[in-house]
């Protein structure tokens, strides 16, 4: 069955040169010009993947992402204006999976759309030989795309999954910034270092906002992170 990927940007030429791309390599397209009219469709039928721009008429792609993020965990790449900062790093915070800057390479944003994807189902699908990680007061189902603390129940999008799942498998290791960006993208998609440290920022905040005492990710500056030992 094919996958289907949805386009929302006001720019009529951008949704017209992606969606060429994306159906002639085999993926179902909708697309949309503004927030509004995606938000509708989107949660009467979700797509399996959406391409949302920021800066759109009616409802811009933050509040889009907002709102979404209240329904679905439906995977998220994020278009920003270039050298944009705090675009990127408010998308990532909201709950954006990933983001890629204009003008962009239709496909290297090919790339991203399938890594996400694959991460997406590997991760339904409890592709790992191990389904379940406790350590200490957390567990992490993969079967579910569960992560719980202390019982509480923590919403990760599928990157923050990967990467709390990366920290955890082995407490006390150190894990550099590279080594994280395999983890949750995969080898051959390049992602710039201020993006992991953008996902561990809101991860902690995730876990914070449930027990204001959470503080088992580390930082070791200018060389990575490491989940504590129990």
């Amino acid at each position: 069955m094919k996958q289907t990927i949805a386009l929302v940007d006001d720019d009529r030429n951008i949704l017209i040169s992606v969606q060429m791309t994306l159906e002639q390599e085999g993926f179902n397209v909708v697309t949309y010009t503004d927030g509004e009219s995606a938000l509708q469709a989107l949660l009467a039928k979700p797509a399996d993947l959406a391409v949302l721009d920021i800066k759109m008429p009616r409802m811009d792609g933050m509040e889009l992402l907002q709102k979404l993020r209240a329904r679905t965990a439906m995977p998220v790449i994020f278009l920003t204006s270039k050298d944009d900062e705090l675009d990127e790093l408010m998308g990532l915070r909201l709950g954006a999976d990933d983001y890629i800057t204009k003008p962009f390479s239709q496909r290297l944003l090919l790339e991203r759309i399938r890594a996400l994807l694959r991460r997406n189902e590997a991760t339904k699908a409890g592709a790992a030989p191990v389904a379940v990680i406790t350590r200490g007061n957390l567990t992490l189902d993969e079967t579910k795309h569960q992560c719980l603390w202390k019982g509480l129940d923590i919403q990760l999008t599928v990157t923050e999954f990967l990467l709390v799942k990366a920290l955890a498998a082995r407490p006390g290791m150190v894990k550099s910034r590279d080594q994280l960006i395999d983890a949750a993208y995969g080898e051959n998609v390049y992602v710039d270092d201020r993006t992991i440290d953008s996902h561990v920022k809101r991860l902690r905040k995730k876990f914070r906002h449930e027990d204001d005492t959470f503080d088992q990710i580390e930082t070791l500056y200018g060389i990575g992170y490491r989940y504590k030992e129990a």
